[in-house]
């Protein structure tokens, strides 16, 4: 995800500082951090085609993953919160390196610890590092771009910044998936790979170049706050409800979908699985790719009438049951999902004051994950009364409310700045 209304007027804010341990250039520097926070971002979702594998063997219920699912997202917010907004003030790869080593550690909890009390550890862990990466991988991308290029326009680090953001969710289970799949020692595997590739990357991300320097006084440390001009509440708090619809239906596919397949479809395949998630993630990436484009209050317009089609194909699917309508639906929502994200993405950063470029960042993305988290936990508690076809109809129609009403609130007063201009 990217941030950043900057064009040139901002590069006197980009320093090009070369520390001790800064070897590589800005150009390789933006490189590498983009795909470290890739895979960062895909080792967050490796459980996903693995739950039914963790349920046969600790006999964990789709409630139970719900739940498991919370302590992730409970790491992610309460990190964002916390931590989310310091590299603003230390520098982005003192808190970025930390964060890449901290799912590290993660993964070798998951490798020796496949318990359920293994796996919530591991995974609260994993959020933790979630929430440390988002907000200062994409500051970071965005200050690296103008190193490199200085004067250019911030496009190009917005899109690659969302698509590793989103692309590295799907791209998790995809792997895992497969191997699981296909290859030896499923519960192992995956988190060995994903763990080693992480662990070079933080190696690479340590020599690359800092882009923030540390105030001479030391700042007094305080949890997250909204800085945003007041008289950009309005357009901001509306992009993040946007953001949080957006990142709701995503959460679907990141935690209830192999149990959607498996119950409704009896689809088991640990691949389909992963391919699914896979699908649904890799078309926001490509929708913001190819559209990258388009204008803000267009994307977001635009967003709405793609999402009524996939999330009438997606909950169709799950009547009728038929799999290839539900896959059908999933990469319809899936762009969909992304073009919403990635729009509210950058009418939230428009309202960002340079100093305090990954604070409002955090608050974004911490809106974001609330919404990639407790509709999800919602809807798996919603699982347990009735059943998942008329839970996800619900689910689906409130989302859809949720953006309609909340892209209302961004376009029409970033249309009357744009009119008084």
């Amino acid at each position: 995800m990217s941030v950043t209304t900057a064009h040139s007027s901002n590069t006197a804010h980009i320093p090009r500082i070369r520390g001790r341990l800064s070897v590589l250039p800005h150009s390789w520097g933006f490189w590498v951090a983009a795909v470290a926070f890739l895979l960062n971002m895909g080792f967050s979702a490796v459980p996903t085609p693995l739950y039914a594998i963790y349920a046969t063997l600790d006999g964990l219920t789709p409630l139970t993953i719900t739940l498991i699912y919370a302590v992730y997202a409970c790491g992610v917010i309460a990190s964002l919160f916390l931590g989310g907004h310091v590299s603003d003030w230390i520098g982005r790869k003192a808190v970025f390196v930390p964060a890449l080593f901290i799912n590290v550690i993660s993964a070798g909890l998951f490798m020796v610890w496949p318990s359920l009390t293994g796996l919530i550890v591991a995974r609260i862990l994993s959020g933790i590092s979630i929430g440390l990466t988002t907000a200062t991988a994409t500051a970071y991308l965005a200050e690296l771009h103008l190193g490199a290029r200085p004067g250019a326009h911030g496009r190009r680090a917005q899109v690659i910044a969302t698509a590793a953001n989103l692309g590295g969710i799907g791209v998790g289970p995809l792997i895992a998936g497969f191997l699981a799949q296909y290859a030896p020692d499923p519960l192992v595997l995956p988190y060995l790979v994903f763990g080693i590739a992480i662990a070079v990357m933080g190696i690479l991300v340590a020599i690359s170049p800092e882009t923030t320097l540390k105030p001479e006084l030391a700042a007094r440390y305080r949890p997250q706050r909204i800085a945003v001009p007041k008289e950009s509440h309005r357009v901001f708090f509306a992009a993040t409800g946007a953001g949080v619809a957006g990142f709701a239906l995503f959460g679907v596919f990141n935690s209830l979908a192999p149990s959607f397949l498996a119950g409704t479809m009896h689809v088991t395949s640990h691949a389909v699985a992963g391919a699914v998630a896979f699908a649904a993630f890799a078309s926001g990436a490509v929708a913001q790719i190819a559209l990258a484009r388009w204008e803000t209050n267009v994307m977001l317009v635009r967003s709405i009438p793609i999402l009524v089609v996939g999330l009438g194909l997606l909950t169709t699917g799950m009547w009728l049951p038929n799999v290839v309508v539900f896959i059908i639906g999933g990469v319809i929502t899936g762009g969909g999902s992304g073009l919403v994200f990635r729009a509210a993405l950058v009418a939230a950063a428009s309202t960002a004051p340079p100093a305090a470029r990954a604070e409002v960042l955090s608050g974004y993305f911490l809106g974001a994950y609330i919404g990639l988290s407790v509709p999800v936990i919602g809807l798996g508690f919603a699982t347990t009364i009735w059943p998942a076809q008329d839970a996800m109809l619900v689910f689906v129609l409130l989302a859809l409310l949720a953006i309609i009403f909340s892209v209302r609130g961004v376009v029409r007063p970033r249309k009357r700045a744009a009119q008084s201009l």
